[in-house]
């Protein structure tokens, strides 16, 4: 079904036209889909119609694109944050086809809060384009108490080491990190 316009032509702007042209009766409807010419000696001011607007259908399926801006975070437990900033170091090779990516969490926030929500199931980079993870994490342990968490992230193309690097600027503007190259 589509939207009709009604156009109102007044009676006295057809009077003034000569008598052997064809016009339009006094009030015409058209489809908006088809608007055809009409060709008149009317020497009036044209007549445009504002596109129409288009009511959606009650059954018809609309959809929308939402994009989430998700703060960067390192989680070692899904759903809860790290607070801790890692020190990072990077190692790539020389033809830069793989790299690896070692995160070092000393006295991390995780062994606070993993009595009670369960045991580190990874290491996860969480970002808007989506999560990175790895399952290469180690605890170090000093007379017998958790101190520190090492992570290791790999690279294994030149598509990884850019998602990472991407997800590298995000996470360092978050939490005021730098780049230190040594």
């Amino acid at each position: 079904m589509s939207a009709v316009h009604s156009v109102a032509v007044s009676s006295s702007a057809i009077s003034r036209c000569p008598k052997n042209h064809h016009f339009l009766p006094a009030s015409v409807s058209l489809p908006t889909t088809a608007r055809p010419i009409f060709h008149s000696a009317f020497s009036g001011v044209s007549l445009h119609l504002p596109p129409p607007k288009v009511i959606p259908r009650r059954n018809s399926y609309v959809s929308k694109v939402t994009v989430m801006m998700v703060k960067p975070a390192i989680q070692f437990i899904q759903g809860t944050d790290e607070q801790t900033v890692p020190d990072v170091r990077l190692t790539k090779s020389r033809d830069g086809t793989n790299g690896v990516a070692i995160f070092t969490f000393d006295q991390p926030s995780v062994f606070d809060s993993s009595s009670e929500l369960g045991d580190i199931t990874g290491f996860y980079m969480i970002d808007e384009e989506g999560v990175l993870q790895s399952v290469d994490v180690s605890a170090k342990f000093i007379n017998g108490k958790p101190a520190r968490i090492e992570a290791k992230y790999v690279m294994r193309s030149l598509r990884d080491w850019d998602r990472f690097m991407r997800f590298m600027e995000r996470y360092s503007q978050a939490n005021g990190l730098q780049f230190v190259k040594k």
